[in-house]
């Protein structure tokens, strides 16, 4: 090796060297600016992802948000516009579902009576029971002079008023028949399939009760119009009308009684349950101060909670939660002549005759507790009103009204055959119209 190249090779040694930072020395500015410009880079970079992830992530929100109040302003405009339409507005047309001709019976035609989602067809001669089709899911022969019927959940009892028989049914058909001593006045059934029957002669009436399959329970109430026994027991009286309730526990009655030659309304309440037995003679409530004007010809268990009586002046509401001890809650005074009530296990009516500029009559209707629903005068020669579910129907032989529960005319219209009863159907806007020949499931719309 020359003299030459080592000197140049040392040469190059000490350049590097010179360039070589050692550990411990101060770093030159040039790199800490850069190692700064570099990490302000990195935060800003991290700063614009985050803010544009917020953007984004805002702008996601904003969007659900417009979805939600966009859902809940439609949904709100459906619900108002289904809750006008079920509360104003009026069905002018109807479209038959389906219509069928009726058998004709041998017996005279008497009625219909809703039963579960169907309906009871009875005659002199026999019952039959209609689904809504207008097929017959049974049929009960028997020989009845005036056959009536009460329904309570899925029993049903036909008797022969003034007669002694009495079939007890459920949506199968017959599960057994009762035979009393002295005739039938009137009958109530409870949703357990037991039977109340108020039997009379010319001096007494009483209250028998009967198994579903028609035996007779060793449980009765008897009942003297003799003013020396009404005096001493408030328990005594004639009956005018009785009730059970749907559970069967609780008889509801309206007694009348001769009271120092006066005659006296009462309105009683007894408890045949396992507790009714700590009560005398199993009665339970007696209200008799606010009748002494007036008389009770029809009391009602419109539940195992609630109750009505309504007089010839005055409807009065009962509280039935304590079955050992009913409670008067509300009596509504009724000034002008009653011509006819209705009821359901949610709503009371009324209709009264008030002549008022073109209306003849106004139709009170409260809720179970005594609560006012609604009230509306009319001008309609009705023959007969019902409730059904929340509708009510006034009908006679060839046309009918149907107002709803806030009391608006629903619909109004006639019918080319005679009709005899009109029921809710199982859809909403459809009805029921049935006839001694012609049974039809309209569509309303």
């Amino acid at each position: 090796m020359s003299y030459s190249d080592s000197t140049n090779r040392e040469f190059k040694k000490n350049q590097l060297r010179s360039r070589m930072i050692s550990a411990g020395q101060p770093v030159p500015d040039t790199i800490r600016e850069t190692a700064r410009s570099a990490a302000a880079e990195a935060s800003r970079q991290r700063e614009e992802s985050a803010a544009t992830i917020r953007k984004a992530h805002n702008r996601t929100i904003r969007r659900r948000m417009t979805v939600v109040i966009v859902i809940l302003c439609v949904a709100a405009g459906v619900l108002g516009g289904i809750y006008w339409y079920n509360r104003f507005a009026k069905l002018e047309n109807t479209t038959v579902v389906w219509e069928r001709q009726m058998e004709q019976t041998e017996g005279t035609f008497t009625g219909y009576v809703s039963f579960g989602e169907n309906v009871i067809k009875y005659t002199r001669d026999g019952a039959s029971y209609i689904d809504a089709s207008g097929k017959d899911i049974w049929i009960q022969s028997y020989e009845m002079n005036a056959p009536v019927v009460a329904v309570c959940g899925g029993y049903a009892a036909i008797a022969d008023q003034q007669g002694n028989s009495i079939y007890i049914c459920d949506q199968t058909g017959c599960l057994g028949i009762a035979t009393t001593v002295l005739p039938i006045s009137r009958i109530s059934i409870s949703s357990r399939g037991m039977v109340a029957a108020i039997v009379e002669d010319q001096l007494s009436s009483s209250v028998y009760y009967y198994q579903r399959d028609g035996s007779e329970l060793e449980i009765y109430i008897k009942g003297l119009l003799s003013s020396a026994d009404s005096q001493d027991d408030m328990g005594i009286g004639y009956v005018l009308d009785a009730d059970l309730t749907p559970d069967g526990n609780v008889l509801m009655g309206s007694y009348f009684y001769v009271q120092g030659g006066q005659l006296k309304n009462r309105v009683a309440f007894y408890n045949f349950s396992e507790v009714g037995k700590n009560a005398v003679n199993r009665m339970v409530g007696g209200f008799h101060e606010i009748y002494d004007d007036s008389m009770v010809a029809r009391v009602a268990c419109l539940s195992d909670t609630r109750a009505v009586a309504f007089a010839d002046n005055s409807l009065t509401f009962y509280s039935l939660r304590d079955q050992m001890s009913p409670e008067m809650t509300l009596l509504i005074p009724v000034e002008e002549e009653i011509r006819s009530i209705f009821y359901n296990e949610n709503y009371v009516g009324v209709i009264v005759y008030s002549p008022s500029g073109e209306n003849e009559y106004r139709m009170d209707v409260y809720e179970a507790d005594g609560t006012k629903a609604f009230s509306e005068e009319f001008s309609y020669d009705y023959a007969q009103a019902a409730v059904e579910g929340d509708m009510i129907f006034l009908y006679n032989e060839n046309s009918c009204r149907i107002y709803n529960h806030y009391g608006s005319l629903k619909y109004e219209g006639t019918f080319d055959y005679t009709v005899a009863r009109i029921t809710n159907g199982k859809l909403p806007n459809q009805i029921i119209v049935t006839g001694p020949q012609t049974m039809q499931e309209l569509l309303l719309h």
